[in-house]
Formats: structure tokens, sequence, C-alpha cells
């Protein structure tokens, strides 16, 4: 297939994943807060540093609350992290690959994109965002079967895989990275007493908690749910088992030259971390660090299979 196409099919399925992962964070987030007293150190702010969008954020807006955060990651078409931003990349690159594709996955994808169109200014209204951020989870649901049901799982396929891994791979790591708060000393007393729920919110923020209940069969607890999250193999949102979909959908591809390698090497890296010896700070150092080599291996699959010269593909 064509280096061109290969990079639309990647990044449609990194920005399908995106979309999701955005409604997923300010949905599991706003229920949240609605749970937690004022004192807690949880706030909106929290999930446009998850998305490393602070400046971003503070150079459009002159306060952080619920109205100009999710504003800004749901409906800012400025910002090429939003919800929206990212159902409209998505759709360019879809619309310029539909003969890969089953006429179904364009539709879908057409349909949410002209549904939040609809529907942006309904997210100021805390209950019609419910309302939209749920239509949107079940467009990228249906997205993913009909792709999983209809498509043949060749070529095109395996780099919408890597699309798609890669960038759930990040998210988790991002999420991670701010459950790390619930391990400092200096926390307060009223964060202490709520850990619980907020260990619960992180496994929900990537629907696990259920698989949480069935594997482990413990209490909740921080080490066992970064445990869970980092290494385990068979949860399709943890980055051990992220890690292990990029190696199967990379290994089929031809001209992989090195990546295997690297990712077995990655993938040793995360297995390596244990969760009960890590500081709060070394473990915020140990994720960064994650982050940098998921980005180093997007280089990698550009330069390897990707055209060095401008596409037409929407990054």
């Amino acid at each position: 297939m064509l280096s061109r196409s290969a990079e639309r099919l990647y990044w449609l399925a990194r920005y399908l994943e995106r979309t999701e992962n955005i409604a997923r964070l300010v949905s599991v987030h706003m229920n949240l807060l609605m749970d937690l007293p004022k004192g807690v150190e949880m706030n909106w702010v929290q999930l446009i540093q998850i998305n490393a969008a602070e400046q971003e954020f503070y150079d459009k807006y002159t306060s952080a609350n619920e109205r100009t955060i999710t504003r800004f990651l749901l409906a800012d078409r400025t910002y090429s992290g939003s919800l929206f931003s990212s159902l409209i990349a998505a759709r360019e690159n879809i619309r310029t690959s539909r003969d890969l594709l089953p006429d179904e996955a364009w539709e879908q994808v057409n349909e949410m994109y002209l549904y939040a169109k609809n529907h942006l200014d309904s997210i100021a209204n805390r209950h019609s965002r419910v309302l939209f951020l749920n239509e949107i989870l079940k467009g990228c649901q249906r997205f993913t079967g009909l792709l999983s049901g209809y498509m043949s799982h060749h070529h095109p396929y395996r780099f919408i895989g890597l699309g798609k891994y890669l960038e759930r791979a990040d998210m988790t790591t991002r999420i991670l990275d701010l459950a790390s708060l619930l391990l400092s000393e200096s926390r307060s007393i009223e964060l202490r007493q709520y850990e619980t729920i907020l260990w619960m919110t992180i496994l929900k923020s990537l629907n696990a908690l259920l698989m949480y209940r069935q594997q482990v069969r413990s209490r909740i607890n921080g080490d066992d749910v970064l445990n869970f999250l980092l290494l385990d193999n068979n949860l399709p949102r943890a980055v051990g088992c992220c890690i292990s979909e990029i190696f199967n959908c990379i290994i089929k591809l031809p001209n992989h030259d090195g990546l295997p390698e690297k990712l077995l090497e990655l993938k040793q890296t995360v297995e390596a971390i244990d969760t009960q010896q890590t500081t709060q700070l070394q473990l915020r150092v140990i994720l960064d660090s994650l982050q940098n080599k998921f980005g180093g291996l997007h280089q990698q699959i550009a330069e390897n299979w990707f055209l060095k010269v401008e596409t037409e593909a929407v990054e």
C-alpha cells in the first residue's frame, strides 16, 4: 500500500482514539468532582495538565474553571488536541482513505462529526454535556467494532492498530502521571480520606474498574492499580498490553527495520518498574521517560513507512 495511505490510516486511528480519551476523561472527571468535597486537591485544571496544554489554555483564557476548560477541551477549534479538532482531523483522513475502509466506517465518523458540530453549544450545560459525551463514546466504540468485524486484518488494519495503541499508551501514562499525586507524602488529610474513590476514578477513566476487580481481587490501592495499568498484558488500555499490540502490528508489516527490537526493550523497561519501591518523584520521571519513548517510537514509525515530504494526512 502507498505510504501516504498508511499515514492517513495511522492518523485516523490516533485522532479517533484521542477523541474517545478526551470524552472519557471529561465525563469521569465531571462525575468525580461532583462526589468530592471542597478542599481535595482535584480540580478541572488537572485535565489540561494531563494533555500538557497549560500554556495554550492560558494564552486563550484568563480563568480556569469548569466552563472554560470543558470548552477548551471539547469545542475549541483552534486547539489541535480538542475533541472537535480531533474529529475534524479524523474525518479528513478517512475521507481521503475511503477506498481502504468499509463504507460504514466513513459513515460512522461523518455522523460523529456532524453530531458534534450541531451540539457543541450544548456542552455549557452539564446535563447536555453528559448526553453529548455519551453519544461520542458510543460512536467511537461503534467505529472500533465496525473495523474489527468488517475489515480484513491485513496491512491497512495494522497501521490503524499502530496509531490506536500508540495514542492509547501515551494517554494511559499521562493519566498515571496525574495519579502520582495520590502517592505524595505531602498530600492533604482530605485527599488521604478519599484515596480509594480517586483510584477508582483512575480505573474508570480507562474503563478498567471491572477488570481490576476480576483479576486483582483485592481492595483498591495505589500500588495494585499502578501495576495493573502499567504491566497487565491482557487489559487493552494497560501500557504493557498496548506495547504488545504495537509489536504484533509491526512484526507483520514489511520493512520494520529494528523496530521489534526497540519495542522489546521498551517492554522490558515497563516490566522493570517496581511501584512499591518507587517514590512519587521517581514515578513521574519514569512516566515522563515513557512518554518521550512513545514520541520517539512515533518518529521511527514515520521515518520507516511514511513519506518524508508533506502529505495530505492531517496531523
